[in-house]
C-alpha cells in the first residue's frame, strides 16, 4: 500500500510542477486543427462511400 501511496504523490508532483501546460491560445489553435482535420476527413470518407455505392450500383445493374 505504501508504494501505491508513493506513486500518487510522485504523480500529483510531476502533474503540478513539471509538466509544461499550453497557453489557452495554443490549445485552442490544436483544438481548431484537429476539428479541421476531421471535417476534411469525413468529407473524403463520405465521397468514397458515395462513389462506391453508385459504382456498385452501375455493376449490380448490369
Amino acid at each position: 500500500m505504501r508504494k501505491f501511496i508513493n506513486y500518487l504523490k510522485e504523480s500529483a508532483q510531476e502533474l503540478t510542477k513539471k509538466v509544461t501546460w499550453p497557453t489557452w491560445e495554443k490549445l485552442q489553435s490544436s483544438a481548431l486543427l484537429v476539428l479541421v482535420a476531421t471535417l476534411i476527413l469525413a468529407v473524403v470518407i463520405f465521397l468514397i462511400d458515395f462513389a462506391f455505392q453508385h459504382l456498385m450500383e452501375f455493376i449490380y445493374a448490369l
